[in-house]
């Protein structure tokens, strides 16, 4: 249950980028807060499981990218996971200044969050990646943690 998988069709993972900038923006736009508490649940699932108890991750794990056209996009998982940790601490964030502070803040938090959204649906780069890999490059994170991402000669060609 508490697993994320290994590799990640990275074509998945751009719809439910597109899905956050989708209720990220929906949040931002009418300024209703109860839409923070789904995009903050979002990102605690797929960190915690996966798609497993994902919606926006079942939707594009077992609908959506099966009907993109091509085949799967294999990338390494770890700095997916690492993506959706940053995830839950801009959405739970935003959560918390809301409730606690008022609009203005939670708003900035979500706004960039949706732009790193964007920046992953619409051009396949994951801010949380390279952050996960200069990470690895400056020994924060250790090589064993993601040997695809250490090991260049374990990728697949795209």
């Amino acid at each position: 249950m508490f697993s994320f998988p290994d590799p990640v069709d990275e074509r998945a993972a751009r719809t439910v980028a597109l899905g956050v900038v989708l209720l990220g923006l929906a949040a931002v736009v009418s300024r209703q807060a109860f839409l923070l508490v789904p995009l903050a649940y979002g990102f605690w699932a797929r960190l915690l499981t996966g798609p497993k108890l994902s919606p926006l991750g079942q939707l594009a794990t077992r609908v959506v990218a099966p009907l993109l056209p091509g085949r799967p996009r294999l990338v390494p998982g770890p700095p997916k996971r690492f993506a959706q940790g940053v995830g839950v601490a801009f959405s739970s964030t935003a959560l918390v200044l809301w409730y606690g502070f008022g609009s203005g803040a939670a708003y900035v938090v979500v706004s960039l969050l949706v732009v790193a959204a964007f920046l992953e649906a619409a051009f396949g780069l994951c801010l949380g990646c390279k952050s996960f890999a200069m990470l690895m490059r400056i020994g924060v994170v250790p090589a064993r943690i993601c040997e695809a991402c250490a090991d260049l000669t374990l990728r697949q060609p795209s």
